[in-house]
């Protein structure tokens, strides 16, 4: 049965850095191609995220270049300042030190299999447009995406809000190669709180997610087959 097309493919090359929206991608067997590939560790071991420094999502990071299994293409991270850095050089390894202020290791997940890496939940997130439209109204204000940090907006053709969350057990196909299984709620956390823009916080959109929504907004996937996905390819739920 057709649900649905795909109107948004995100990845972040970075974790908690802001990512990019891509018009495809190849799903690997962890998600999306490098979803999280690159990411920093504190001195304990622990991955440092917008919980622990909220300044991170003003960073963005994209990939410049051709997608290969042998090695990523080079990362691109423009700052609040708007210079380019590229991951590793002297330049970016300075910022980070001023950053993160605190002893850090930066790590690197290799392209052509990553059993989880710094996807700490399952592979892939997705929220329907619908579902978006409807935190819209019960928030009262203006919702950006990127506060989610999902992979996948589908614009569905049942404009029911949060219908995904029917598919659990289910399977989806998207064009012609991709298959995911639904599998749980995404339990949200402080980070939907800071704003991609200046990295301010608002709790009242937790507040909001908490009361109305039991702290759930978004499902997560796992990846059943592998392929490629781009942009407005049709996503059919499986009997």
């Amino acid at each position: 049965m057709l649900v649905g097309h795909i109107q948004e493919i995100t990845r972040h090359p970075v974790k908690s850095f802001t990512g990019e929206q891509v018009q495809k991608t190849k799903v690997m067997d962890y998600g999306l191609y490098g979803d999280r590939s690159h990411a920093f560790k504190d001195k304990h071991g622990k991955f440092l995220t917008i919980t622990q420094v909220p300044e991170m999502v003003r960073y963005q990071a994209v990939f410049s270049g051709e997608e290969t299994l042998e090695q990523y293409p080079e990362i691109k991270v423009k700052t609040p300042s708007g210079n380019v850095l590229a991951w590793g050089e002297e330049a970016f390894k300075e910022e980070m030190e001023q950053l993160l202020k605190q002893e850090a290791t930066s790590v690197v997940y290799p392209p052509a299999h990553i059993p989880f890496g710094a996807i700490e939940e399952e592979n892939i997130l997705l929220v329907s447009d619908a579902s978006i439209g409807e935190l819209k109204k019960l928030w009262g204000k203006e919702v950006d995406g990127r506060r989610f940090r999902q992979n996948l907006v589908l614009s569905l053709v049942d404009k029911t809000p949060f219908l995904e969350e029917r598919w659990f057990g289910k399977r989806i196909l998207i064009g012609n190669d991709v298959e995911l299984e639904i599998k749980r709620h995404c339990e949200r956390c402080m980070i939907i709180t800071v704003n991609p823009s200046d990295s301010q916080r608002d709790p009242s959109l937790l507040k909001t997610v908490v009361k109305e929504r039991n702290n759930h907004f978004g499902v997560y996937a796992s990846v059943i087959r592998t392929g490629e996905i781009s942009l407005g390819d049709q996503v059919f739920l499986k009997d």
